[in-house]
């Protein structure tokens, strides 16, 4: 199957990647000079490391290379094209105008996603002659390491939409999860939003260190949350499962939440605390260096799980 990748930033090369090591022909496109040709560069130099984690479907680097072309201009890239993911930047007049164009030119059964991480998808597909085909199918970064993918549709998006995108998250090795109706921020966000305001909240108190924090979710809470949801770890963590879980610890979790209703003020002086806890343990020359440790972690996870999960 042909499938058009319009935006070809972090988030657009990990849509490429899984598509591409699926066995589908891949078309990149970007409107910034050389961006394409740069994303598949990179795309190059990562499929090795890929292919040492088996993490390539048993593919050869160069056959899932060879699957990925760049495109010449947006309607070269999704002409033929049976899906079409759009990962440009979180701009609502930029998206609104992108899913215009993509409307008008691709061919009339193609699936239309967009990598919106909290954009609504009725606000940039509102009266296209093809919005029922049109959703939200929003990745985690990367999404070539981590499989998880909301689907969400407008009020006016078709079932046979999110079914033939489910159908072909799952045949590419993601993990898609529906949403009834759409929400600001979807459900991954939200959820994230929950954690990091509580986070801001504990150093803004001066209760703890943002490395302290960190702990907390690394070499705690995250080394269940690899395999298991909140639901799932407190349904195993009491004898008689989820009720008897909210029946022994409800009183002291309302206690805790009674305390957590006025967020901290993200960009105030505690950013300037932890910004200084993080360039103290990570200088600023050291990212790029660090976010490639970081992805080669996730390919070792993503190899580890996959075994466990399937033993």
């Amino acid at each position: 199957m042909s499938v058009g990748v319009i935006g070809t930033g972090f988030v657009g090369r990990g849509w490429a990647i899984c598509l591409a090591r699926a066995g589908h022909e891949v078309r990149l496109w970007d409107p910034a000079p050389d961006a394409a040709e740069a994303a598949r560069t990179y795309i190059a130099e990562m499929l090795p490391d890929l292919a040492a984690a088996d993490l390539l479907g048993g593919r050869a680097p160069d056959a899932v290379l060879e699957r990925i072309r760049v495109a010449p201009d947006m309607a070269t890239a999704v002409r033929g094209a049976r899906h079409i993911q759009e990962s440009a930047p979180e701009d609502l007049l930029l998206k609104t105008a992108l899913f215009a164009e993509l409307d008008a030119l691709a061919d009339p059964g193609a699936v239309i996603a967009s990598s919106s991480s909290a954009l609504l998808p009725s606000a940039f597909t509102e009266g296209l002659a093809g919005a029922g085909r049109c959703l939200v199918a929003h990745p985690v970064n990367p999404p070539h390491l981590i499989p998880l993918v909301e689907l969400v549709p407008a009020p006016w998006t078709d079932e046979e939409t999110l079914a033939r995108t489910e159908t072909l998250m799952r045949e590419i090795g993601q993990s898609p999860v529906r949403l009834e109706r759409e929400v600001d921020g979807f459900l991954l966000n939200r959820i994230q939003a929950a954690v990091l305001d509580e986070a801001f909240r504990l150093v803004d108190a001066g209760l703890a260190s943002a490395d302290a924090v960190d702990a907390c979710l690394r070499d705690g809470l995250a080394l269940r949350w690899v395999f298991m949801g909140p639901f799932e770890t407190i349904d195993l963590n009491a004898p008689e499962g989820v009720r008897d879980y909210v029946a022994r610890y409800q009183p002291m979790f309302r206690r805790l939440t009674d305390t957590m209703r006025e967020s901290a003020d993200w960009s105030g002086p505690v950013l300037d605390r932890i910004e200084a806890d993080r360039r103290a343990r990570l200088p600023q020359e050291a990212l790029r260096a660090r976010q490639m440790w970081r992805d080669r972690r996730l390919m070792a996870l993503a190899a580890f799980r996959r075994q466990s999960l399937q033993s």
